[in-house]
């Protein structure tokens, strides 16, 4: 069974790599370094029944030029770049894992709320440059944390955060009755959170109804102390309204792992010493990418623990 691994990163690890090759001796690997696009993108598909993708772009015009293709696996959590109606058009079965980096993801956002909270990046900065600082901010645990997004991600960043001493409250389109009593976690509006929150914390999928979901107008809602975290997808904020809310001080702080474009292109959004920013690195702990790369594996046969997307109606 021919298998194509278009994803630049999943080959980088040599056990998942091993692992891959020990089911699937005649496996083909992206060894560019960079995700495939377009023509570069059919080409190296073509000929093979089944594919591990992770950043790479598959829409209507990639399964109609190689129409031998039959299943494809997902490295990783995001489903934004698989467009899922011309896969089931085509015939074509996506196969995806729920939650698999959640903890990874979670606790990069914990630890952006701490570096938020306690300044630490500008506290660092100005001791580096010889300037000893002072004010030590103030604690998670005495904050309001807002969760936009409760799936996988969401509930574990609730959990953490209430084993802190946080508030919580939570906004998502799915009703989670017995999670909220659970963990003490009120569900509101997401205007109401967006006023109430000291820390709002995004985590849904990007989709049409998610995209620029943060713009001015959202941000305005916001209290001039309070924090905006995005390690979800880039899309999701609107990073110009962003970059002007901090400037003008209208928000005190931000972190993303996540970007419109990446790398993003925007360097005065980078520098600002209220805004923190990591390159797409929330689910790429050693465990994770283990756990992501061993449920694509899985995922090419419908092993245990993966699911069929496109076979959802």
């Amino acid at each position: 069974m021919s298998v194509a691994v278009a994803s630049h990163s999943f080959p980088k690890n040599p056990i998942l790599r091993r692992e891959l090759v020990e089911r699937y001796p005649d496996a083909v690997f992206n060894e560019t370094g960079h995700p495939l696009k377009g023509d570069d993108l059919i080409r190296f598909l073509r000929g093979h029944e089944r594919a591990i993708t992770g950043l790479e772009v598959l829409d209507e015009g990639v399964f109609a030029a190689v129409p031998e293709l039959r299943v494809v696996s997902k490295y990783g959590v995001g489903l934004d770049m698989i467009d899922l109606d011309a896969a089931r058009r085509r015939g074509v079965v996506v196969r995806w894992t729920a939650g698999v980096n959640r903890q990874s993801v979670a606790e990069l956002t914990i630890a952006f709320m701490i570096a938020l909270c306690r300044r630490i990046v500008p506290l660092a900065t100005d001791l580096k440059a010889g300037v000893w600082g002072a004010g030590g901010g103030r604690q998670l645990s005495s904050a309001t944390v807002g969760i936009v997004g409760c799936g996988h991600v969401g509930k574990t960043v609730a959990r953490l955060c209430r084993s802190f001493g946080a508030g919580v409250l939570a906004h998502d389109i799915v009703d989670y009755p017995d999670f909220y009593r659970e963990t003490r976690i009120r569900p509101v509006p997401v205007g109401e959170l967006l006023r109430a929150s000291d820390i709002v914390t995004l985590h849904v999928p990007l989709d049409a109804s998610t995209r620029n979901l943060i713009d001015a107008g959202a941000l305005a809602l916001m209290k001039p102390s309070a924090f905006l975290i995005n390690a979800a997808r880039g899309g999701i904020v609107d990073e110009r309204a962003l970059k002007e809310a901090l400037v003008e001080k209208r928000l005190a702080g931000a972190a993303a792992d996540v970007f419109a474009i990446e790398p993003p292109s925007d360097g005065e959004l980078l520098r600002l010493p209220n805004f923190i920013g990591t390159p797409h690195v929330g689910g790429s702990t050693e465990e994770a990418v283990l756990a992501m790369g061993r449920a694509a594996i899985t995922g090419l046969e419908g092993g245990t623990g993966s699911f069929d997307v496109t076979s959802k109606t």
